[in-house]
């Protein structure tokens, strides 16, 4: 099984996912459309980050992406580093949700990821997010984001001699 998710960088929120038995443009573009549907902010402007996997390549995705105006952003190499947050939320889905294990039919499969996601998006708090859940900050998003970088703030600018981010 594979499971296609669409989450917002600032909330970490998972806007939309799919959960099929392959990898074809079809699936993660139902993801797409479920996050399109549970847009929160139909107003603001989109950019869509995405490794450079053949779905998201394709010319079907591309137009659901085209046809609602929102922005492509893909990774430069195929270093995990550059989506490091979608790389996050598999971990977490992962290893604290037990998502990667083996063989499973596909009910429990879809309950099981709708339980997690549920779990993921309402309950579990984000240090990230000054430890609101991903759906608090997306609703209420007056937070900020924390850098986990040496050198630069999380509003980009340089940090001073004494200060330090976690």
């Amino acid at each position: 099984m594979y499971l296609s998710l669409i989450t917002d960088a600032y909330s970490k929120q998972i806007m939309g996912y799919n959960l099929s038995d392959n990898m074809k443009t079809e699936s993660t573009t139902k993801a797409l459309k479920m996050a399109l549907r549970n847009r929160r902010y139909p107003n603001t402007s989109l950019i869509h980050h995405s490794d450079r996997g053949f779905q998201y390549c394709s010319p079907d995705y591309i137009k659901v992406l085209d046809d609602n105006n929102i922005s492509v952003s893909m990774t430069t190499k195929y270093d995990p580093y550059e989506n490091a947050i979608a790389e996050r939320v598999n971990g977490i889905l992962k290893n604290e949700f037990i998502l990667d294990y083996g063989n499973i039919n596909k009910p429990d499969a879809y309950r099981i990821v709708n339980q997690a996601i549920n779990i993921y998006n309402f309950e579990r708090p984000h240090l990230s997010c000054d430890y609101l859940t991903p759906a608090q900050a997306h609703e209420f998003g007056d937070y900020e984001l924390k850098s986990w970088s040496k050198n630069f703030s999380s509003k980009g600018y340089p940090l001073e001699e004494n200060e330090y981010y976690i």
